[in-house]
């Protein structure tokens, strides 16, 4: 009896193990298909997007403290976006073009399992579709814009969060991961993805 219950959490735990690393691989698939260059538009409309710059430029030995120093800036950030019309358009237009893609994703019954990517999967979504429902966005009135941008801004703070959360998952897991993730940085205006220097 006492084998069996043994050899069950073992399994359970190993099968645990895969989902996440499962998991884990849709959620890298979202940020080199969709989250990062939508991270990277979102974090250039932000005013105070200096604040969180300072503790996000990160190099391959980046420790668990730093993490949680970037993670601590990222919760307290106040995550505004200045958002003009043109911007919503030209997010639309890339939106529109990974609709498919994230369609996929929200048909996957695993990420249920992973509530805090699901709330940004359903956050990044329902923000596409009501960019998508606008005929032209260029002539919306102010107060259409202002419920658009409340909509941005919530993606923007979920898709931050999950970034550095994914981040700091490549550094313990898959260095060779993140040392692109690192090199191709959304909150590092000067960050190219070839390595230089020796």
């Amino acid at each position: 009896m006492l084998v069996t219950v043994v050899i069950e959490r073992l399994l359970s735990a190993r099968d645990k193990q895969s989902l996440l690393n499962k998991l884990n691989m849709v959620i890298g698939a979202f940020f080199s298909e969709v989250g990062t260059h939508l991270l990277r538009k979102m974090s250039n409309l932000d005013p105070a997007v200096e604040e969180l710059r300072g503790n996000l430029v990160m190099k391959g030995d980046w420790t668990d403290k730093e993490f949680d120093k970037a993670m601590d800036g990222m919760k307290n950030h106040r995550y505004e976006v200045a958002v003009q019309r043109s911007d919503l358009k030209d997010i639309r237009e890339f939106l529109t073009k990974k609709r498919e893609f994230l369609l996929g994703l929200l048909e996957n019954p695993n990420l249920l399992e992973h509530e805090s990517f699901t709330e940004l999967l359903w956050a990044v979504f329902h923000f596409a579709e009501e960019l998508d429902a606008r005929t032209d966005l260029l002539t919306i009135p102010q107060s259409d814009l202002e419920h658009l941008t409340n909509d941005a801004k919530r993606a923007y703070s979920l898709l931050a969060r999950e970034w550095l959360s994914h981040l700091r998952h490549l550094k313990n897991n898959y260095p060779y991961l993140f040392s692109l993730a690192a090199r191709t940085n959304p909150f590092n205006p000067s960050a190219v993805p070839e390595v230089s220097g020796p």
